[in-house]
């Protein structure tokens, strides 16, 4: 972790460049930018940590006092991975792990009326086509409110779209061979 709660703690990773956690540089700017300096920014927000891999982004936010994370990671050996850092960190309250598909996880929390501060996503970075789709389905979904962030970790050199449906990107950052592509609500 880079800072609250958790800093200087480690996370597990499983080898393999199918589940690429997010770079401890990238994670640091990502939570530099949402919290433009006030340390206090992400407390009590709610997240949605979609293909969350090792969760290192959930995680980063509640160690930055996030009160909730929900994450969502279709492959198994992810999902129990993702239930061993949190176990490891001995975080037994604020996160929950659910295994299974994204679209249809956004699908049942947007008929419930579920709604996030900040959703992260973060698709392998061969399946360029999750990011459109994740990105509509958003767009056109109940699940933003006025001031929701949505943030999108992407290849550098791939650019998902500038707008879908009503989210609008205002703002893109590359760092290594990773990009960060930042919506709200238009």
């Amino acid at each position: 972790m880079i800072a609250g709660q958790y800093r200087s703690r480690r996370l597990e990773s499983l080898s393999g460049l199918e589940i690429r956690p997010t770079a401890d540089r990238l994670r640091e700017t990502l939570f530099n930018v949402l919290t433009a300096g006030d340390p206090t920014a992400l407390e009590g927000s709610v997240w949605a940590d979609l293909y969350a891999g090792t969760g290192s982004v959930g995680i980063e936010a509640l160690s930055r006092g996030a009160a909730k994370v929900w994450f969502v990671e279709a492959a198994k050996p992810a999902v129990k991975l993702i239930r061993e850092n949190l176990r490891s960190l001995e975080i037994d309250r604020g996160s929950e792990v659910i295994a299974g598909d994204v679209a249809k996880v956004l699908r049942r929390w947007d008929e419930q009326a579920a709604n996030f501060d900040y959703i992260f996503l973060d698709p392998p970075y061969r399946l360029e086509t999750e990011y459109r789709d994740t990105l509509d389905f958003l767009g056109d979904s109940t699940l933003l409110k006025p001031t929701t962030v949505v943030i999108a970790e992407h290849a550098k050199q791939f650019d998902p779209v500038e707008e879908a449906g009503s989210l609008k990107r205002y703002r893109r950052l590359k760092q290594g061979d990773a990009a960060l592509s930042f919506y709200k609500k238009q």
